[in-house]
């Protein structure tokens, strides 16, 4: 790899141990893909920031860290394992919390900023068009790179931390404009209009482009919502490992088709059958025991939504509204969260069940309005799982059972 003078004394150790060290890690991982050239950024999403998945390894490493430096450039920071002001009231374990606060601990005295969240566009951290990142976050990888036309590979703990201590990543993969052309040609005949079928449409598209990059048409005239864009960021991230999508006429890089369609790309067709396929996939009727919105994380107009079907109703299942801290307050504010717990529900912050210990409540089913929720519970906590409506969570909510769709 060519490093400029700044990045070569980085290597050597001109900077400091902890820069070194960075440093050798992008430079490898620039060695392994390829990479000419580091590119400089100023904005990291860090994953791995949750206990449950880094672990005492990720904690330990993360301390050592905090112990022989600060962040460079901007950092937020991801869902993590727990609600970090309700741990306690909530039920989530004492040990399992104080590990976790003892990793967010390290992360701040970096110089992090306290977001615990998956959707960091929501809550400040709003990337520009042709912006260079260091995210991590499958769903707000998708979202940043399509809908905003940034531009950021699937990075890791280690190597985002890299990038925030060093301001710097490899110059491969997304951040090059020959990557970002579209290799899956989806003809969408299926029209989505609810986040449902937004999320179900995802999750085609997700399955079907695997690794490749898709671009959408037949959408052109659709306005679509945060929360339609949203949904679909999350669910091809679920069901496949797309990074990047178009859909002609809506999102920045694809005005037309011919603006993204690469030389060589395969094409298919997303009719009503495909997407009966996938409703087929999550279809669940019976006892409910847990429903789930938010994941990721609930907008302030979702959260609304919620409070006006819950409106002096009374629940039997537990029910999550998960979202984060910053739009909780505003949802106190306007006094959605009254009329939520009011009926039996919680609003969760910081955290979701893909990401926290929730299976010593012994759930069996799960009702979501999230196809990433829907697609990942069922491995994650051994529980059966229905991808419904909002306005069919709270139902099943409030009736503790989830009879089907009439149709």
């Amino acid at each position: 790899m060519r490093l400029d003078d700044d990045e070569q004394k980085m290597l050597d150790g001109a900077h400091g141990e902890l820069v070194q060290k960075c440093m050798k890690i992008l430079v490898a991982l620039g060695e392994i893909y390829g990479a000419e050239k580091m590119i400089p950024v100023n904005n990291v999403h860090s994953p791995g920031v949750s206990y449950r998945v880094a672990g005492d390894a990720g904690l330990n490493y993360v301390k050592d860290a905090s112990k022989m430096g600060k962040f460079k450039i901007s950092v937020t920071l991801n869902t993590i394992g727990i609600d970090s002001e309700r741990w306690k009231e909530l039920g989530f374990a004492e040990d399992f919390s104080i590990s976790q606060l003892e990793l967010l601990d390290a992360y701040k005295q970096m110089g992090a900023k306290e977001m615990y969240t998956c959707t960091p566009y929501l809550t400040g951290n709003i990337p520009y068009y042709g912006e260079h990142l260091a995210w991590g976050e499958s769903s707000a990888i998708s979202f940043s790179n399509s809908i905003l036309g940034a531009r950021t590979n699937r990075e890791g703990g280690p190597s985002a931390l890299a990038a925030a201590v060093t301001g710097r990543v490899p110059a491969y993969g997304y951040h090059l404009d020959e990557n970002r052309k579209a290799t899956c040609h989806i003809k969408v005949e299926r029209r989505p209009n609810t986040d449902r079928e937004w999320a179900i449409l995802g999750y085609y598209v997700g399955s079907v482009a695997s690794k490749d990059v898709p671009v959408l048409t037949g959408m052109e005239d659709i306005n679509p919502t945060i929360e339609n864009l949203k949904a679909i960021s999350a669910a091809v991230a679920s069901s496949g490992a797309v990074a990047l999508f178009h859909i002609v006429g809506i999102t920045p890089e694809a005005p037309t088709l011919e603006a993204v369609l690469g030389e060589q790309y395969k094409m298919v067709t997303f009719d009503d059958r495909e997407y009966q396929k996938v409703v087929d996939k999550f279809t669940y009727t019976g006892s409910v025991d847990f429903v789930v919105i938010g994941c990721p994380h609930c907008t302030i107009n979702e959260i609304e939504h919620a409070a006006q079907l819950l409106s002096d109703k009374s629940i039997k299942a537990d029910m999550w509204i998960c979202t984060s801290h910053q739009t909780k307050k505003l949802a106190d504010k306007m006094g959605y969260t009254a009329v939520i717990e009011a009926a039996g529900a919680k609003i969760i912050c910081d955290t979701c069940p893909v990401l926290c210990p929730t299976s010593s409540k012994g759930y069996r089913v799960i009702m979501t309005n999230s196809a990433k929720l829907a697609h990942y519970a069922p491995g994650l906590w051994n529980v059966e799982t229905g991808l419904i409506e909002t306005e069919d969570c709270v139902k099943a909510a409030i009736d503790g059972r989830w009879g089907g769709i009439k149709k």
